[in-house]
């Protein structure tokens, strides 16, 4: 790896979010004195600039999210920061002082370790902050409306949770492909999401909410779920029978239940599952398409940089339980130095 004289890491024990149990952000508290990670085979060393804050965080501080750390771990799993170390065996690696986005456990925290293979520099002139996002939650929006939901200029989307970090990305992309967005949200994040271009927005809690997308729309061709349990039977039944596709790629407010006389009899749509992460290592090349477009994406325009709303590393508890109660919205990041 070439150095060019870079910064090196140096603290030995840093600042982190230790999660002690699976009884959920309670349990989440901050540790002064965490051993520095050391970067393994194929792994790069990153000095934390930000780090992402999703849903998936949550699922794991209650041991609901599928193949998560065990307690006590290090929280976070999202972050962007600079290249202060690498491990052996990397292959083409980036010069050390290099800002980079990637995923990799522990990422509430000063410095963690990420694979490789799996980081994107930070596009120039954003700040790392700014890239949040992008190997998350527009990858997941778009892998979810092009590759599994085959959008179509003219179809109707409807995207549900718009005001978070993937459905803003989700009615942005879906309005730049031509689609018409009918979109659902809490009242109180109306206007964001109608800013973003949704041709309808919705309260997510109306008790007639699928009678009125039909009313609205005449049926929808794609469906982005990520709610689960309040809306997932709105989702199957306004959707086309047949022609209709519904991507789900998580349940906020739990699971819910499809079974095959649901499909046969009741609801006969199509239904994918989408976990980004997954589809990265399943489909290494599928995954850097969608990266390749991403990269388009912020060449034209269409991605801008991001606008994550920056905590200091010990608000993470708070922002966490604001989170799974639905009082946030749009992206929220900890900055790991305050």
């Amino acid at each position: 790896m070439e150095t060019d004289e870079p910064q090196q890491a140096t603290e030995q024990t840093i600042r982190a979010l230790i999660q002690h149990s699976h009884q959920g952000p309670k349990d989440l508290t901050l540790a002064t004195d965490h051993r520095r990670p050391t970067p393994g085979p194929g792994e790069y060393l990153i000095r934390v600039g930000a780090a992402g804050i999703n849903f998936a965080d949550v699922m794991q501080t209650r041991g609901t999210y599928g193949g998560g750390p065990h307690a006590p771990y290090v929280a976070g799993f999202e972050a962007a920061g600079e290249i202060v170390g690498a491990g052996p065996d990397v292959e083409s690696p980036l010069r050390l002082g290099t800002h980079v986005v990637g995923t990799g456990p522990g990422a509430f925290a000063q410095y963690m370790t990420m694979s490789a293979a799996g980081v994107l520099p930070v596009p120039s002139g954003w700040s790392d902050a700014e890239a949040l996002g992008l190997v998350l939650n527009w990858a997941t929006a778009l892998a979810a409306l092009k590759p599994l939901g085959e959008i179509k200029k003219g179809e109707v989307v409807l995207v549900h949770a718009a005001a978070g970090g993937v459905g803003q990305a989700a009615v942005r992309l879906a309005r730049h492909y031509g689609a018409r967005v009918t979109a659902t949200a809490s009242p109180d994040k109306h206007a964001i999401v109608e800013a973003l271009g949704a041709d309808e927005v919705l309260d997510s809690r109306r008790p007639d909410l699928a009678a009125e997308i039909t009313r609205r729309t005449g049926g929808v061709d794609l469906v982005l779920e990520s709610v689960g349990r309040a809306t997932f039977e709105t989702s199957l039944s306004v959707t086309k029978p047949f022609t209709g596709r519904v991507i789900v790629f998580g349940a906020a407010s739990g699971d819910a239940t499809l079974t095959t006389h649901d499909l046969v009899f009741t609801h006969p749509v199509q239904v994918k599952g989408l976990h980004i992460g997954a589809l990265a290592t399943a489909a290494p090349s599928l995954y850097r398409t969608l990266l390749g477009e991403i990269d388009a994406l912020i060449a034209r325009g269409v991605y801008p940089p991001g606008t994550p709303e920056l905590h200091p590393l010990a608000e993470g508890p708070e922002v966490l339980k604001n989170l799974e109660a639905g009082r946030t919205r749009g992206k929220h990041a900890l900055d790991p130095w305050r």
